[in-house]
Parts: C-alpha cells; structure tokens; sequence
C-alpha cells in the first residue's frame, strides 16, 4: 500500500506539469514541447537554490521565472520568427539541455542531506506530512489558475486556442496572449520539475527526458472524464486534470508491482498513451471495419 501511496504523492508532485501542458494543449491549442526542458531547468534551479541553502521565499520565485523564461523564448521564436509551434519548441528544449548541464556541472545532485519544502513538519508521518504539503501546493496552484482562467485574458486565451483568426480581428494581441501563456505553463512546469526533485531526493539532467508524454496521458486521462461530465466549469476541469495525473502515477506503479523491467517503462508509457488516446475516439475499431 506504501507503494501505491508514494505513487500517489509523486502524481500530486507532478500535478503543475499536467496543468502546465493543460493549458497549452487544450485551452490555447499549442503544441509545446519546451516543457521536457523547463522541466529539468526548475530540478536544477532547485538542485542549485538548496545546495546553497538559498530560502524557499526566494528560490521559488526564482525556478518560476527560469520557466517563464523558458516559455517567453519559444513564444519569440514562433511569433516574432514565424516558426513552426512544435519546431520553436524542439529547440528551446534543444538547448536547454546544455543551459541545465552547464548549470548543474555534472550529471546529478543528490539532494537527500539538505532541508527542502517537505522538510516542513505539519505532522509527524513523513508520508501524511508530505501529501499535506503537496496537496496545499496543488489546491493554491487550482485557486489561481480558476481564477485567472475566468478573467478577461483568460477567457481571451481560450478564445485564442478556438480561434486565433477571429480573436486577431477583434484587436486582441494574441502575440501578447501566447507569450504569457507559454511563460506560466512553462513556470508551472518547471515548479512542478523543482517538487519532483525534492521529492525523490536528487536532480538529473535526463529527468526531463520524455515528461511531455506523460503529461499529454494525464491530460488525455482527464479529458475522457471530462466528456463523462455535464459540466463546463473551468475548476471541476482543473480537478480532473489532478485525477488524470494521479491515475497515470498509479498506472506506472501498477505495472512496476507486475516486475516489469523499469528500463522497459518509458515504452510502457508511450504505448499507454497510445491507447487513451486511440480507444476514446474508435480509431482501432474504425480500421478494422474498414478492413
């Protein structure tokens, strides 16, 4: 049960990614792929910050901003250079890869010896203190979000990932839309890379590797539930993007508790992916009866 329960703590450690790519894949419809490096840049900002004892009320602050900038850059690239969304995205993560290992120095930190966020004591089960503290984290994390969602950029930013031609012809700046978009998804990301490392207790500069696809599978998780559901409010959709990731930790657990070699899960997840996001829309059963 311990087993399920860490899986458990690690999807909430997870939750601002999924929210992160959330926001870019189906509330402004784009196809970011920086997050595998704003991922890794919040572990190694964080890695650095608590090495250096550096205080939680500035190193937070500051793994956000690394991430917006992050995000900043690739909303540049693609509308200021007019390059491809997935290809801006590709070379942002292309080159952070060296950012964070210049940063780091080496390939890991180990992190296990140092004071961080769940260092806080609320109570004395480690486990229980840890889900009481990232549970906190994650139920601030949907207050803001609902409510900067339902604001006039919010709404303008949905409206955006709808149609972009139509919301450019009523004067809105969807530049300006898709350069803060990508800055706070790539901000959440990188949070949620920094939780990942004081969680597991080390930084690695491959941590990042392939995050987007388990994201994208928390996200296509929530997204089938969400069609169960006859409601459009914006915080129950944010709820279900915590279950959705939470459900896809429990899922990887599942499979290790199998003895599944864990050099094969990485394979496991794609093809998880591919059938949450195949099954829901018929796509086997259509081929097959085309047959």
């Amino acid at each position: 049960m311990d087993f399920y329960f860490a899986a458990i703590l690690q999807g909430l450690c997870f939750v601002p990614m999924g929210l992160g790519i959330y926001l870019t894949m189906k509330i402004f419809n784009f196809p970011d792929i920086t997050t595998d490096g704003s991922y890794t840049l919040g572990a190694v900002i964080c890695a650095l910050g608590i090495s250096h004892q550096l205080s939680l009320f500035i190193l937070v602050p500051l793994i956000l901003l690394a991430g917006a900038i992050a995000g900043s850059c690739t909303a540049l690239i693609h509308t200021k250079l007019k390059i491809n969304a997935l290809l801006a995205g590709i070379l942002v993560m292309t080159a952070l890869y060296s950012v964070n290992l210049t940063l780091l120095g080496r390939s890991n930190i180990p992190l296990l010896s140092y004071k961080n966020l769940f260092s806080i004591t609320l109570v004395q089960d480690a486990n229980s203190n840890t889900f009481l503290i990232a549970g906190t984290v994650v139920v601030i994390l949907v207050v803001i979000l609902n409510y900067l969602l339902r604001t006039d950029f919010g709404i303008a930013m949905r409206a955006t990932g709808n149609n972009e031609i139509m919301v450019r012809s009523l004067g809105v700046n969807t530049f300006k839309i898709k350069w803060i978009g990508l800055a706070i998804t790539n901000a959440l990301v990188a949070f949620s890379g920094s939780l990942i490392a004081q969680f597991q207790g080390f930084t690695d500069i491959n941590m990042g590797i392939g995050i987007v696809i388990s994201g994208l599978g928390s996200v296509m998780i929530a997204e089938t539930i969400i069609k169960l559901l006859p409601t459009d409010k914006v915080w129950i959709n944010l709820g279900m993007v915590i279950i959705g990731v939470v459900i896809f930790q429990l899922v990887l657990a599942f499979t290790l508790s199998l003895g599944i070699d864990s050099s094969l899960l990485k394979l496991f997840t794609s093809c998880f992916v591919l059938l949450i996001v195949a099954l829901p829309q018929g796509n086997f059963l259509k081929g097959s009866l085309k047959r």
